[in-house]
């Protein structure tokens, strides 16, 4: 089983995602959960891929905080 982080950033009228860990590796939806479902697919879709063409699968090695600040 692999796991990887996904950023989900807000866009216009949509929203979209990216795996740090997985160049070239992206989705997008109306919500953030309809978005993170099809990059759920998506990864599943880019991993299968790497293993087909027997390309190394990353492991993961980004990690995300919220970092507060007093302005």
């Amino acid at each position: 089983m692999y796991r990887f982080l996904i950023v989900i950033e807000k866009a216009d009228k949509n929203f979209s995602a990216y795996s740090p860990d997985l160049p070239g590796c992206v989705a997008t939806g109306k919500t953030r959960e309809e978005t993170a479902r099809n990059m759920r697919e998506a990864i599943e879709m880019h991993v299968q891929g790497m293993i087909e063409d027997k390309i190394r699968v990353p492991q993961s090695h980004s990690f995300a905080e919220y970092i507060a600040v007093a302005a």
